[in-house]
């Protein structure tokens, strides 16, 4: 193991607003508390979260630092009272409220993972905050059963790509949302059963014309905005759909008919703000249901672009342009 410096790289907004703000700053490297460990980062996913966070709209919670980031892989470099679950040097990914743009984070050792056999430091990077995400929401609170249908919007997204794949795996039929033919294409690459196209299709109608009327059982979306009542419509009965964001805003008009005459569930969850212990759950469900699929190779990280920490702002345009085809990761 290579000596623990006392300063470290990070990135932080300097200020809310674009790309540009995004700083390299010098920063005291953190030390672990109870239970947790000090990870030397390799690689850093960049997500939407990281976006609204720049821009001013979603602060770090009590006790995270300023310094974006919310997903690493890396090697332990030390560890805090207590914390015995990884020896020095194991391979991790982990999923922290706040802090992966640096050269070193902290982490509940409860929050993080073994980096599975054959999966690369920049591939784990891309794994925690989508896999965590996409467990939760889709399985859990969207309860998804093998045989059911999943429409899931922005299917070449990072969480995208991940559910239809998950969502495969277990057995269940996928339609994906995507803006061009070419991000069709990889949805249905992927393994999606049907992938449409939203410029150019409804997505009600096609979901309803590919289940011979019946709907998606379970609907993940994070567009929000006019999608929330077309949702309804794209439901079959008991349906679950499951908000995770709002691209297109949370202030809506919808008739609230179709949520009683269909039964349908509507929920969401936010992760961040999460506690260890509720984080904790989740990796375990993780570990015992999710892992042996990357080991096997039944799922895998999509990988579109990768930057070194220094460039964090190019990343972040990258990801507000859109074109981004799976995950954006920072490398160190």
């Amino acid at each position: 193991m290579t000596a623990i410096s006392d300063t470290m790289r990070a990135v932080v907004a300097r200020e809310p607003g674009g790309p540009e703000v995004l700083t390299v700053v010098e920063r005291p490297v953190p030390q672990p508390g109870e239970g947790e460990i000090l990870v030397r980062v390799k690689a850093a996913g960049v997500n939407r979260p990281d976006v609204l966070q720049r821009q001013g709209g979603y602060p770090p919670p009590p006790g995270a630092p300023d310094i974006l980031g919310l997903e690493i892989a890396g090697e332990v470099a030390a560890a805090g009272p207590n914390a015995a679950r990884f020896p020095l040097g194991a391979p991790v990914m982990a999923l922290i409220p706040g802090g992966g743009y640096a050269e070193y984070a902290t982490v509940h050792e409860t929050n993080a993972l073994p980096v599975p056999d054959g999966l690369s430091m920049e591939e784990a990077g891309a794994v925690p905050e989508t896999y965590f995400t996409v467990w939760t929401n889709v399985f859990e609170r969207g309860g998804l059963k093998p045989g059911e249908t999943l429409l899931v919007h922005g299917g070449t997204s990072g969480i995208g790509t991940t559910a239809i794949q998950l969502a495969k795996a277990f057995g269940s039929r996928v339609i994906a949302t995507a803006g061009t033919d070419e991000k069709c294409a990889s949805c249905r690459s992927l393994g999606a059963d049907l992938a449409v196209n939203y410029r150019e299709a409804d997505f009600v109608a096609a979901v309803k014309e590919a289940t011979d009327g019946r709907g998606a059982d379970v609907i993940l979306d994070m567009v929000g905005g006019d999608y929330i009542s077309r949702n309804y419509g794209a439901a079959a009965r008991d349906g679950r759909i499951v908000q995770i964001a709002f691209l297109k805003g949370s202030r809506v008009e919808v008739d609230f008919r179709f949520l009683m005459l269909k039964r349908l569930t509507h929920t969401g969850s936010t992760l961040r703000a999460r506690s260890v212990a509720e984080k904790a759950a989740i990796a375990r469900a993780l570990d015992e249901k999710v892992l042996p699929l990357l080991r096997q190779g039944r799922a895998r990280p999509v990988m579109d672009s990768r930057f070194p920490l220094q460039e964090a702002a190019q990343a972040h345009a990258r990801m507000e342009s859109s074109a981004h085809v799976g995950k954006i990761v920072l490398t160190l």
